[in-house]
């Protein structure tokens, strides 16, 4: 187990780590399956485990008065669970559920929380991490009070796409409507302005990257702000 945390996890987050920060974190890490549509974390429930995805993507969501939507997305570059646990807390007011399944390195909330009061570099480069998802998270919703449907949908298929090995997204019309908020026929839509463009190709179920570059376009200033911010404070770190 401790050789393959450290040799074999493709987690950013624990890439980062001191060698000693995660050599206090290996023994309380287990490696974990997840199911697409699993819950990791429910909100207003005390978070247990928390998890650091070394492959899939994570859904953070709210409610809204058209039902649930995104309001942030985690894969392999982060944590799921990291505020509650960093900011004195055991709950979220956020569902945390898996859009793309894959697998992560679980740990004990508590575990965590003990090991990151002992070392002073865990709990800042996991504070920094906090930092980088409220800057994503005002940054959706800058994005979706500013921008059309297409840039909004070209900016979510390029964070899906940096998270994820290879070019096929496993996302439904369905999904990705509930994700935007929108309705089903808007996504349709974009999805087909988006493939006119060359950017992807869609297929059924699925939604195939093709070039980044016509989405980097299309997305404009709604892609990039929350990713050089981690970028910033984590990868440069």
């Amino acid at each position: 187990m401790d050789h393959t945390v450290q040799r074999d996890t493709r987690n950013q987050l624990l890439q980062a780590m001191r060698a000693e920060d995660l050599a206090a974190l290996r023994p309380h890490l287990r490696y974990a399956d997840l199911p697409l549509g699993e819950p990791l974390i429910r909100s207003h429930r005390p978070v247990e485990d928390l998890y650091f995805p070394d492959s899939g993507v994570v859904s953070i969501t709210a409610e809204a008065s058209q039902g649930r939507v995104e309001v942030g997305m985690t894969g392999r570059e982060g944590l799921i669970g990291a505020v509650p646990v960093l900011l004195g807390s055991d709950r979220v007011a956020s569902d945390c559920f898996i859009q793309i399944p894959g697998a992560a390195w679980r740990i004990p909330a508590a575990a965590l929380s003990a090991a990151a009061e002992a070392s002073p570099s865990l709990r800042r480069l996991l504070l920094r991490y906090v930092q980088t998802e409220l800057v994503q998270a005002r940054h959706t919703a800058y994005v979706n009070a500013t921008f059309t449907l297409e840039p909004r949908l070209a900016r979510w298929l390029l964070m899906c796409h940096d998270r994820v090995d290879g070019d096929d997204l496993p996302l439904k019309h369905e999904f990705l409507s509930v994700m935007l908020g929108v309705q089903r026929s808007g996504v349709t839509l974009a999805l087909q302005a988006l493939e006119g463009g060359g950017g992807i190709r869609g297929r059924r179920g699925r939604v195939q990257i093709l070039d980044r570059e016509p989405l980097r376009q299309v997305a404009d200033a709604s892609y990039g702000a929350a990713e050089a911010e981690y970028a910033r404070l984590i990868v440069g770190a």
